[in-house]
């Protein structure tokens, strides 16, 4: 009975310490990523500290709005650990959406980061999806905050008739962004096209429409 007990205690000391000695806190100041090193453990490996400067933590591509020529309008500068190396570990990234008039970010999710945008300029309707579809939406003005759930499929509508920018903030140094229409009809290898004439309900004619207008253009 007693080496029962003593087991029992062991057994709770290990799952303890299990959950407590773990490090969820940076081991160092900064790790600035090398990019060149060509590997990637959850992350880049840190640049020699010797070598770190100012400009791996500088980045001036937000302040003005971006030039809009595509189909859907709107366009996403990003600021995350590709454009700022210092942000590598750090868990934290930003970007700037600029949209023309009745410009749309189009549903897509981030896979492995909460958004959270602040509108600059104009008036978005912006809503995002749970897994239970309910959609959650709000109209939004100049100064308006609102939040997007990790993984959860969202958008934004510029439905004005004046342009609009926001600055969105992520809880991860590379977010990742999947475009639900874009990764669905134009990936590579492409999807079958009889998993999507079945998923949506259309013929194989209205698969191939989509296709070519998702497609890149030709520069």
């Amino acid at each position: 009975m007693a080496a029962v007990k003593v087991l029992a205690y062991v057994f709770v000391f290990i799952a303890l310490f299990g959950v407590v000695a773990s490090d969820p806190d940076l081991l160092q100041d900064l790790c600035v990523a090398n990019k060149a090193a060509g590997i990637k453990v959850n992350g880049f490996p840190c640049k020699d500290e010797a070598n770190v400067t100012e400009a791996d933590f500088f980045f001036s591509g937000l302040a003005n709005p971006a030039v809009i020529n595509n189909s859907v309008g709107s366009v996403v500068t990003l600021a995350n650990v590709d454009k700022i190396p210092g942000l590598n570990t750090l868990g934290v990234s930003l970007a700037r959406i600029d949209y023309e008039a009745g410009g749309l970010n189009p549903p897509h999710t981030h896979p492995r980061a909460t958004e959270i945008i602040f509108v600059l300029d104009g008036e978005l309707d912006a809503g995002f999806i749970t897994t239970a579809n309910k959609l959650i939406s709000k109209s939004l003005k100049k100064g308006d905050i609102f939040v997007f759930p990790k993984g959860l499929v969202h958008f934004q509508k510029n439905n004005g008739d004046k342009s609009a920018s926001v600055i969105a903030g992520f809880n991860s140094q590379l977010p990742g962004t999947q475009s639900i229409a874009a990764t669905l009809f134009t990936s590579t290898p492409p999807v079958p096209d009889n998993v999507l004439t079945k998923a949506f309900q259309i013929g194989t004619k209205e698969v191939n429409k989509i296709k070519t207008k998702l497609a890149p253009k030709k520069s």
